[in-house]
């Protein structure tokens, strides 16, 4: 299949977002993966960066930059996105708790989704924020499903162990007792695509006071049942424009 648009610049340009799409990404890696010389390759990264298209990692990989996720919901075709308010309201009433969605960007997450406790001691995380992969429940679910390779890759660095994750793949969820922050504790679930993929990470968060040392057994089936309905609603949206 020709996937040639007859417009050069833009079909290099889609195929180094295209290579972004599978992670962080080297100069090098860019190379090898387009099959672009590598100063075009390294031409094109730049410009897309220049339009927030691209971004650099902790480390100045290339990823996938934010504007991408404001275009998708500017044109309102990110569904996950454009659900997601009133689901994190209703799971913020049910658990009492500030609720987030989260996704990952290269070695960070980003908190793309927010609905906060309208009082009292809570975890405010404003939409927009670059968290840690190294730490919390929601990195642990962005974590626990990905690639062998990348899983070993960011237990390097991480609070929690590989045998954690594992006991996140088995239950389907995940929390954190001061992991990210001292005092904090938080559980998370996976949002995922109609094939199956992780792409999300639903969480409340709050102070260990309330949620406990076991937040878990408190807040766990109301964070499952949230991210099964925004997974539900993305199968949904693939079945109807199937």
């Amino acid at each position: 299949m020709d996937n040639s648009s007859g417009v050069g610049v833009l079909d290099k340009a889609a195929l180094v977002l295209g290579a972004l799409e599978q992670g962080p990404t080297t100069l090098a890696g860019l190379v090898q993966s387009t099959g672009l010389a590598r100063p075009t390759a390294h031409r094109l990264a730049v410009a897309l960066e220049h339009h927030r298209l691209v971004g650099r990692d902790l480390q100045g990989r290339f990823v996938l930059g934010p504007r991408l996720v404001e275009l998708a919901a500017a044109a309102g075709e990110d569904r996950l996105l454009a659900t997601a308010g009133p689901i994190l309201a209703r799971l913020r009433d049910i658990t009492g708790e500030s609720a987030q969605l989260y996704r990952r960007q290269g070695d960070v997450r980003i908190c793309v989704a927010a609905a906060e406790r309208p009082s009292g001691l809570r975890d405010t995380i404003p939409v927009g924020a670059q968290l840690t992969m190294n730490a919390g429940s929601a990195a642990q679910v962005l974590l626990a499903w990905d690639d062998p390779d990348r899983i070993q890759a960011g237990l390097a660095s991480a609070s929690f162990s590989a045998v954690a994750l594992n006991t996140v793949r088995r239950r389907g969820w995940a929390q954190s007792v001061g992991e990210r922050e001292p005092g904090v504790a938080s559980v998370s679930a996976p949002v995922r695509a109609p094939a199956g993929k992780v792409l999300a990470a639903v969480s409340v968060s709050g102070p260990i006071e309330r949620l406990t040392r076991q937040p878990g057994r408190l807040h766990a089936p109301a964070v499952i049942a949230a991210a099964e309905h925004l997974s539900e609603v993305l199968r949904r949206a693939a079945v109807s424009q199937g």
